[in-house]
């Protein structure tokens, strides 16, 4: 769909300057035409709110941390989703409940525009970059004020000017993208930690998989740009990173500008770019997700065993522990192989903790494939498993294969929680009694008089403690094991 561009700015919107063609500054200027709307509401008594709603993955989360940035520096002010005047949805569509959850929402909604006049509905993210989506959006969801895709997030600041201004509903999804802009000043959850991302996109097109043909072909950013990030962030008050990446381990295959770092070490990977990033002063943990087994290196395996700072903690996605049902997936390794790794990441960080992703009923598995998919996680001993059963997504060559009947499905996913329950609650609980440092997150949900805080293997610890410790590092005595979680004190 075109990109549209704002031509009718109401005097009292504007500043006395041409838009800038170029990125960022051109959407800076929109963001103080935003911000003189949002000034001239407040001169009348209205305080305009917001509230971003994210399904999905990481990469979504550090996308809508962005958003609140930019909504932040206009003027708006958070609030929760019920009370907001602009809601905006960030989309996730992996999974095909997670389509038919954004319905619900958007359906519930609609009532408001009724009862506030300043409401507004603002789609973006994964499901947005599909075309049958848009259209049923456009023709089922007329109250939907503006809608737009994964490759131009940056310009949510001209968007929302657009429909404030030229009052209709605004949609813009790029097949592709035109341009890369980073977005500075996000908002982030935790003060003290963030995402990072170091590339986008992804060029591994698992059968099931419908992330390559809404985020697009792999695009790395610069060393030289991701350690800077890291060492604003730093200065900012983080102390903990995730790199963030549809497949970390193919970091460098296609890279966004010219890098002098890697006009000198044209090999230069994921590994090294880890290993660079452990080394910003002032950065106490790293973590990174996600990472494909069929390219897991025994140099990345070497890096974060040198380096302290990286978390022990490696989420391992299987999908299948059948041969030929990865073979279908086109995951590119076998059963064995993935085993063959598992056991040589154990052999050389034998804290590690390895969680997964395990789909039970893709197309054409068989209960001799569910049997191997057991025998891998008995073998693997998995901390954590995120176990979902195969979604159908359109477009997909997965789509178009034998489906397995849904009662077969529903009864090996119960069959798999069994095992992977008992497994994962024998391998969390062998901390029990030790004492380990602790990032102290936040004020427990269910009990106000307890903190939360997450070790470097990622599990939490629920222990009684002062506010002011929220963001800081303790040592903590981990008491007793609740499975994937712990209860433990302040050790002396």
């Amino acid at each position: 769909m075109e990109q549209k561009v704002i031509s009718n700015i109401p005097e009292a919107y504007r500043v006395d300057q041409p838009i800038p063609e170029k990125e960022p500054e051109r959407q800076d200027f929109f963001i103080s035409l935003c911000q003189n709307y949002i000034e001239t509401n407040r001169e009348k008594g209205i305080s305009l709110t917001y509230a971003i709603v994210t399904f999905g993955c990481q990469m979504n989360a550090h996308d809508s941390d962005r958003m609140r940035g930019i909504l932040e520096r206009i003027g708006y002010i958070e609030a929760p989703e019920k009370e907001a005047d602009l809601v905006i949805f960030n989309t996730c569509t992996v999974r095909e409940n997670a389509n038919q959850k954004l319905y619900g929402h958007l359906g519930q909604l609609k009532p408001r525009k009724k009862t506030n006049p300043n409401f507004m509905i603002g789609l973006c993210g994964c499901m947005m970059q599909e075309r049958d989506v848009v259209e049923k959006i456009n023709r089922s969801y007329p109250f939907v004020d503006f809608l737009f895709g994964t490759f131009n997030l940056h310009r949510l600041p001209e968007l929302l000017f657009a429909r404030l201004h030229e009052n209709k509903r605004m949609i813009e999804v790029l097949p592709e993208p035109k341009e890369h802009v980073e977005i500075k000043g996000a908002k982030r959850k935790y003060p003290f930690k963030s995402g990072l991302n170091i590339m986008y996109g992804c060029n591994n097109f698992c059968t099931y998989c419908i992330v390559p043909y809404v985020r697009g072909r792999e695009r790395s950013r610069t060393p030289e740009d991701i350690l800077k990030e890291a060492r604003l962030l730093v200065e900012d008050g983080v102390t903990e990173i995730m790199l963030l990446g549809q497949n970390v381990n193919s970091y460098g295959t296609n890279f966004m500008e010219e890098s002098q770092i890697i006009s000198e070490n044209p090999d230069y990977g994921f590994p090294d770019l880890l290993a660079d990033v452990c080394k910003v002063p002032g950065l106490k943990r790293v973590r990174f997700m996600t990472p494909h087994p069929k390219d897991l290196s025994d140099r990345l395996i070497e890096v974060i065993r040198d380096n302290p700072k990286v978390c022990r903690h490696i989420h391992l996605p299987v999908q299948s522990g059948s041969s030929e049902i990865l073979r279908r997936m086109n995951r590119r390794y076998t059963k064995e192989q993935y085993l063959a790794l598992v056991e040589k990441i154990r052999k050389a960080l034998p804290d590690v903790s390895l969680t997964t992703d395990i789909m039970i009923g893709f197309p054409g598995e068989t209960e001799e494939d569910f049997q191997d998919t057991l025998d891998v996680v008995r073998k693997a001993r998995y901390d954590q498993a995120y176990t979902f059963i195969y979604s159908r997504r359109t477009g997909t060559p997965a789509a178009t294969m034998e489906q397995v009947p849904e009662d077969v499905v529903k009864d090996r996913f119960d069959r798999l929680l069994d095992v992977v329950s008992t497994i994962a609650h024998e391998r969390c609980g062998r901390f029990e009694g030790n004492t380990v440092e602790v990032l102290v997150e936040e004020k427990n949900a269910q009990n106000p008089k307890l903190l939360t805080g997450r070790l470097g293997n990622n599990l939490l610890v629920h222990f009684a403690g002062e506010d002011t410790l929220i963001g800081q590092y303790v040592k903590v005595h981990l008491l007793k094991s609740h499975g994937f979680y712990y209860t433990g004190e302040i050790a002396e």
